[in-house]
């Protein structure tokens, strides 16, 4: 079953990252269709929040076709996001940790790295699109600070 946490630092509404961090679980496998969603009641008392941001959150994975809502049993996950190998998944998920090992040790913060991983998606997606024929070029991933400019160093 999931944990949520709620970062009350963050600007993304506490709702949202419910629904998020649902969408995490679903990309990654550690929520599969007919896992149980905590109870409104539990990630109230869990998260200190209001059970209508809770509701909200559910309401939206549900009409996204996520999470399915059972009357008197509760929320269970009902569809399936991504389709990657579930070893690969792994193995890469080890690799990032090193990486990530290896950025906390150049002193990089939460945020420095988020901003990197946001550039280099930004420049492959930019990539990809070049490369298929598509001169146009993507648009940077949400939360993306910078871009480079063409032709810079």
């Amino acid at each position: 079953m999931i944990n949520f946490y709620v970062d009350r630092s963050s600007s993304v509404p506490a709702y949202a990252q419910l629904v998020r961090q649902v969408r995490e679980g679903l990309r990654i496998g550690t929520l599969r269709p007919g896992d149980q969603l905590p109870t409104v009641r539990s990630v109230v008392t869990s998260c200190t929040v209001n059970p209508t941001t809770v509701l909200k959150a559910y309401r939206e994975l549900e009409l996204s076709g996520l999470v399915e809502a059972r009357q008197g049993a509760g929320t269970f996950v009902s569809g399936t996001l991504g389709h990657a190998d579930p070893h690969a998944m792994a193995r890469l998920r080890s690799s990032l940790a090193r990486w990530l090992g290896q950025a906390r040790e150049a002193g990089l913060e939460d945020e420095d790295v988020q901003a990197l991983l946001a550039s280099v998606t930004a420049e492959n997606s930019a990539r990809r699109t070049q490369g298929g024929g598509d001169r146009t070029r993507a648009e940077p991933a949400s939360g993306a600070r910078f871009q480079k400019k063409e032709g810079a160093a």
